[in-house]
């Protein structure tokens, strides 16, 4: 037997609230808050002071909006995309968790610093990059054409250029004294 509230989210499925209005309220709030933050349209001077064009700022991103949800790929790839960042986002936050138990709390809270937050960036930043990729569906393709073309001697030159580069930075970078 099904829920009520299974039913009401069957139905707001049905009317479209996940395909059309969810992801017309995602783009237009995100596009907006980038024409604000750019002001690409310029401001209004007044006597109070200087102020976005938000009408302007607003149409752009509603008709951008718009123009996005009338793609139904576009609407599917957003949709897919943002359903794996909430779980990129969950894993996260238990990361930190985990962080979190083996730290001393203080007035701040728990952050990382210095190695571990850029690492950390980095393996967010990977898992955006590689998510976005599957939901556009390149994903498999890239894996089959490292798969059909696979060498052993182009990896080890890749592996022998990366270890190059690693070097060259390692010797040419500046070091700052510590403030200690």
């Amino acid at each position: 037997m099904a829920s009520s509230f299974r039913d009401i989210l069957e139905f707001f499925a049905r009317v479209g609230i996940y395909d059309v209005v969810l992801p017309f309220l995602l783009v237009f709030t995100i596009v907006f808050a980038i024409l604000e933050k750019t002001r690409v349209f310029g401001t209004e001077k007044t006597k109070d002071g200087e102020y976005t064009k938000k009408n302007l700022n607003s149409m752009a991103a509603f008709v951008i909006a718009f123009l996005v949800v009338a793609s139904s790929r576009l609407v599917a790839v957003i949709n897919q995309t943002m359903a794996n960042m909430v779980l990129l986002l969950m894993l996260s936050v238990c990361f930190l968790i985990l962080i979190g138990s083996f730290m001393k709390e203080t007035k701040e809270g728990i952050f990382l610093e210095g190695f571990y937050k850029h690492a950390f960036m980095a393996i967010m930043f990977v898992g955006i990059v590689v998510i976005f990729l599957h939901a556009l569906g390149w994903l498999d393709k890239i894996f089959n054409f490292l798969v059909g073309y696979y060498d052993s001697t182009l990896v080890g030159s890749i592996i022998l250029m990366g270890i190059i580069v690693g070097f060259m930075w390692f010797i040419t970078k500046e070091y700052k004294p510590s403030k200690a």
